[in-house]
């Protein structure tokens, strides 16, 4: 009866559901499990299962007995007419089921009973001191509960000694009262006195140790607004790439535990003649805190919205088993800009209008999960504010301001819970999405916890700067590939513009503009439109060869000197271009006359490697040949090659594109790299009499080369389709 007796203690707190598939209450209910503890646990279940079909006699021999039990326990032990009825219940139902599925079912309970068992005992060693407390605080609360129940009994045998003293001094006559009499109403009389001072007694130690719970009750309370907090910054930082566990379980938990004890000691003071005003009143801002702070956004809208596009939110009470029932919650979302979300009020002048803006909580029981999800929200207009001095219209944010009305099962008052959500930039048009993200990124990076809306620093350190970039990057190429120290050292010298510096730049301070405002030198677009740019190419276009570590990445055009000097002829390494938006550029060593010289070639677009891949266009070119350091290209690249198009019966000759280097023809100039078509007429591989179509970019003109003497050359007209 060892098992059971653990598992009443972990009954006491484990939640309905568990309990009812533990114990199904039409095959084993846990009265029956109650009931014949010892005996379940003398017997062996653990050689049972439904192949097993020797054990059957030993199965069907167990069943009889049980049901023998059953029937002994309900007729001669049990006194409660309901918990009969269960036990013979239970006995109808097993009669009909099979005896090896009765053996392994029992098997089963037992065995979820021991793993339940021990879960519990490794919560115990592994306690955190916020759940010590809490175990001290319930433990507080119960001494509480005791106290006042040895006072009630004292009261009750006060008043009935009182009472005795009182009728026999009035039955007795001056001459009736004997010295035994006298000696007895003494003692009576001492006894009324020391409960009276045993009462006053208890009822100064119950009013400490309650003024001590809620004191307790209120660091309890601190301690989970903080983790609170914590989980809300950490949801806030997910979107650039830091992780972020979003499970709200265990805060729930937390918050029906603290309005359980908040609960528990209300009732304890409403039982108290005494006045005691101060206690009940903080006990009342206690609630309405919890009520408040139980309110979050589960799920944050998008960070960057466009008007008149369709958007999703969902909101979440962690309190909603204790909603009064039958009283339906609507949740109501409004827009409003920093100023109002700073207050968490909506003043008369409106800064936009929201459309299917409200929604109504809804209880899942088998999730325990109290939510209203806004599916189809839509900003129908926003208005601006006056902005200051050079600020633009993506560096302005909204948020989402949800507002509920509830109430709660022990309390008749209805309570107004809003929360904001994080903050969001409102465009109108795609082009503003590059700097409406940079806006939010810098807030969600560098926002304190606890912050007023939606105050950010204007300057951050360096080393805080280059890992919100490496995870943005991360998260947005959904890659584990991280920036190397070459990549990060690259990247501020960018940003700063010093790029002869050789010294850690971890302690710099980088600026708001610095990241989005200024224009870097010589070029025409802001740092975070360039690094946003080739982190879009490489989600893109790049995930694979990024991933493989295949891309060297941000590096700048002196620091290729110092990786390649020492390298073979034809080593080449895969660069971020700086000087355009999106743009990969191969740069490799090669050695000419004796002299070393290093080589760029014109960067490739999303365009470029949308009309042909990167492998091929590496496998293209004959003048690179190694992968820095030493990596044969076509061992690191072979699978990204695609095959030459093949001959079909369509009567068509077959096209393809091929990437040359040089002024290897003289056609016009166009952009990015030499591609060449080649054309085969079926069902020949190579047709020596039409060569190359080629398209030369670096002389750029267009043009047909064809073998002297060819059919091309005498038919001029003839063109491959």
């Amino acid at each position: 009866m060892a098992q059971w007796s653990e598992m009443t203690i972990l009954l006491t707190g484990m939640h309905e559901n568990t309990v009812t598939n533990l114990y199904p209450p039409n095959l084993f209910p846990i009265e029956a499990r109650h009931y014949l503890a010892s005996w379940i646990e003398e017997q062996s279940w653990d050689d049972f299962s439904l192949e097993n079909t020797e054990q059957e006699a030993r199965a069907k021999a167990l069943l009889g007995q049980i049901l023998q039990l059953l029937q002994v326990v309900s007729q001669q032990n049990v006194s409660n007419i309901v918990e009969k009825m269960k036990l013979m219940q239970t006995c109808r139902s097993l009669v009909d089921k099979p005896a090896l599925e009765f053996a392994v079912m029992m098997k089963n309970i037992l065995w979820k009973e021991r793993i339940l068992i021990k879960e519990y005992k490794y919560k115990e060693c592994k306690t955190s001191p916020e759940e010590e407390a809490m175990n001290q605080l319930n433990e507080k609360v119960a001494q509480v509960q005791a106290l006042r129940k040895r006072i009630n009994t004292m009261q009750e045998e006060y008043n009935w000694d009182k009472q005795n003293f009182e009728i026999k001094k009035a039955s007795l006559t001056p001459n009736e009262v004997t010295k035994e009499t006298k000696k007895e109403l003494e003692a009576l009389v001492m006894k009324i006195k020391q409960a009276q001072f045993e009462m006053q007694r208890l009822s100064r130690e119950r009013f400490e140790v309650l003024k001590d719970c809620v004191d307790n009750l209120a660091r309890c309370q601190e301690e989970f607004f903080n983790k609170l907090t914590v989980w809300k910054s950490e949801q806030h930082k997910s979107l650039i790439g830091f992780p972020f566990m979003d499970d709200l379980s265990p805060l729930q938990t937390r918050a029906e535990q603290l309005f359980a004890v908040n609960s528990n000691l209300n009732q304890e003071v409403s039982l108290i003649p005494e006045h005691i005003q101060d206690i009940r009143e903080r006990l009342h801002k206690l609630l309405q805190l919890l009520l408040q702070s139980s309110f979050v956004v589960e799920r944050q809208p998008p960070q960057v919205i466009k008007t008149q596009s369709k958007f999703s939110a969902t909101v979440r009470y962690l309190l909603g088993e204790k909603l009064a029932p039958g009283k339906p919650v609507q949740v109501t979302a409004d827009i409003v800009n920093e100023q109002q979300a700073r207050s968490m009020t909506i003043e008369q002048r409106m800064f936009g209008e929201l459309i299917n803006n409200t929604s109504v909580m809804d209880k899942n029981t088998a999730t325990r999960t109290t939510n209203a999800t806004f599916r189809n929200m839509s900003i129908k207009k926003i208005k601006r504010a006056d902005r200051k001095g050079a600020e633009s219209v993506t560096e302005e944010k909204f948020a989402l301001l949800f507002t509920a009305k509830i109430s709660i099962s022990t309390n008749d008052a209805f309570f107004v819970v809003k929360i904001i959500s994080q903050p969001v930039v409102v465009i109108v048009h795609g082009s503003q999405d590059n700097n409406a993200l940079a806006t939010i990124i810098w807030d969600s990076a560098f926002s304190e916890p606890d912050r007023l809306p939606f105050v950010v620093p204007d300057r951050v350190p360096w080393k805080m700067m280059v890992e919100t970039l490496d995870n943005k990057f991360c998260l947005d190429v959904q890659t584990n590939h991280h920036l190397n120290a070459f990549n990060k050292h690259f990247l501020a010298q960018k940003i700063f513009d010093r790029p002869d510096y050789a010294d850690d730049f971890s302690n710099m301070m980088v600026s708001w503009c610095q990241f989005n405002k200024e224009i870097l030198a010589q070029r025409n677009f802001t740092f975070w439109q360039w690094f946003e740019g080739a982190m879009d190419l490489t989600k893109k276009h790049l995930r694979p060869y990024w991933s493989d570590g295949l891309i060297f990445g941000f590096i700048g055009k002196q620091h290729i000197q110092h990786v390649l000097k020492q390298c073979t002829d034809g080593t080449f390494l895969l660069r971020f271009s700086d000087s355009e938006i999106g743009a990969i550029t191969i740069a490799y060593v090669t050695y000419e006359n004796g002299m070393t010289m290093f080589k760029n070639l014109q960067p490739f677009t999303k365009r470029d490697l949308e009309i042909r891949c990167l492998g091929d266009r590496i496998r293209d070119i004959n003048d690179i040949t190694y992968l820095y350091p030493n990596l044969s290209k076509n061992e690191a690249f072979k699978k990204f090659y695609t095959g030459r198009p093949q001959a079909t019966n369509s009567g068509y000759i077959p096209v393809s594109l091929q990437t040359k280097v040089g002024p290897e023809l003289e056609v016009p100039s166009t952009r990015r790299g030499t591609i060449t078509q080649w054309s085969q007429p079926i069902p020949t591989l190579v047709d020596p009499l039409i060569t190359d179509l080629s398209l030369e970019e670096d002389q750029g003109r267009l043009g047909v080369s064809r073998a002297p003497g060819s059919a091309a050359a005498r038919k001029s007209k003839s063109k491959p389709v």
